[in-house]
């Protein structure tokens, strides 16, 4: 992915946000590594990783939220108190997709409940953001 350079570092970081297990952060270290500039790489990692987090909600989207009930087992009133819950507050939780292991079923399952796009997707770019410019921080300073 180096030799492609911004491209694959964009493509690295789609990749990683959707059910396709791979570490773009490696990516970024190493081109930050090699002399990447810093904004392009955290603008372009954040974006693909963004959109990448994003194709995950929408496929739980077109889920059907019967789904739940019938292959989870979870009774549709509890399904509804927990969407009431949380309501309101889609953009805190998808600031959490950025988590290994765990950010894609965050993604999946708010989109699985059609939950807000709008919000969803702010929350999700924000805490990809800062994920992102923590790790090239780190990066740069023990390259330093």
């Amino acid at each position: 992915m180096f030799e492609l350079g911004y491209l694959g570092l964009f493509i690295a970081s789609f990749l990683a946000a959707t059910v396709v297990p791979f570490s773009s952060e490696v990516i970024l270290s190493g081109m930050l590594a090699a002399g990447y500039n810093v904004i392009p790489s955290l603008m372009l990692a954040t974006l693909g990783n963004w959109l990448g987090g994003l194709s995950s909600f929408y496929l739980g989207y077109l889920g059907k939220e019967f789904w739940i009930e019938k292959y989870l087992k979870i009774d549709k009133i509890k399904i509804e108190r927990f969407k009431n819950f949380i309501s309101g507050k889609e953009a805190w939780i998808a600031f959490f997709c950025w988590l290994p292991l765990v950010g894609d079923v965050i993604a999946v399952t708010m989109g699985l409940l059609h939950l807000s796009p709008l919000r969803t997707g702010i929350g999700m770019l924000i805490g990809k953001a800062v994920r992102y410019a923590v790790w090239a921080y780190f990066t740069l300073w023990l390259v330093a």
